[in-house]
C-alpha cells in the first residue's frame, strides 16, 4: 500500500507543478493583453479569466491538497517522521523548509488569481516572468534533496541554488531584450 500511495504523491505533486507553472503564464498573457485593442483585450483576459478558474480550482489547489495528504501519509508510514531530526534526516527536514516555502509562493499566486479575476493587475509582464521562475527554484531544490539525500553539501546546494537564480534571471533579462 505504500508504494501505491508514494506514486499518488508523486502524481498530485506533478499536477501541483503544473499549475504553478502554467498559472504565472496565463497572468502574463493576461497582462499582455492590456496593449490590445479593447475589444481584443476584453475577449482576451475573459478567455484568460476562464482558464485561470479551471486551472486554478480545478487543478492546481486540489493537486496542492492532495500531495500534502499524501505527503504526510508517505512520511508516517515510511516512519520519515521519527529521523526528521535525526543526522540521517536533517535533509527531509530541510526539504520540509522548501515545501512550506512552496506552499507560502502557492499561496501568493492565490492573491494574484483573485486579483486577475478582479480586473486588478499590477505587475508588469517582466515581474511576473521572475515570478514565475520561483516554482523552479523549489522543484530544483527539493528533487535534489529528495535524490541525493545526506550526499548533498549545504554550501554545495545553496551554490547551486544561487547559480541556477542567476541563470534565470539572465535568461529573462535575454528574452526581454530580445523582445524589444
Amino acid at each position: 500500500m505504500y508504494a501505491y500511495i508514494k506514486a499518488l504523491h508523486i502524481i498530485f505533486v506533478v499536477t501541483w507543478f503544473a499549475g504553478l507553472f502554467y498559472m504565472p503564464r496565463l497572468f502574463i498573457y493576461s497582462t499582455e493583453a492590456g496593449d490590445k485593442p479593447d475589444q481584443e483585450r476584453d475577449i482576451l483576459r475573459a478567455q484568460f479569466a476562464i482558464m485561470m478558474r479551471r486551472l486554478w480550482y480545478g487543478i492546481t489547489w486540489p493537486s496542492a491538497v492532495l500531495t500534502l495528504i499524501l505527503g504526510v501519509t508517505v512520511m508516517i508510514m515510511g516512519n520519515w517522521h521519527v529521523t526528521l531530526f535525526q543526522p540521517e534526516g536533517r535533509w527531509f527536514l530541510v526539504k520540509w523548509i522548501f515545501i512550506l516555502g512552496l506552499y507560502a509562493y502557492h499561496f501568493s499566486l492565490q492573491v494574484l488569481v483573485k486579483q486577475e479575476l478582479d480586473g486588478i493587475y499590477k505587475y508588469s509582464s517582466n515581474q511576473l516572468r521572475m515570478w514565475n521562475e520561483v516554482a523552479t527554484v523549489f522543484l530544483f531544490a527539493i528533487v535534489m534533496l529528495v535524490a541525493v539525500k545526506q550526499s548533498i553539501s549545504l554550501v554545495w546546494g545553496l551554490g547551486g541554488l544561487v547559480a541556477l537564480i542567476i541563470v534565470l534571471m539572465a535568461a529573462i533579462r535575454i528574452y526581454k531584450t530580445l523582445r524589444k
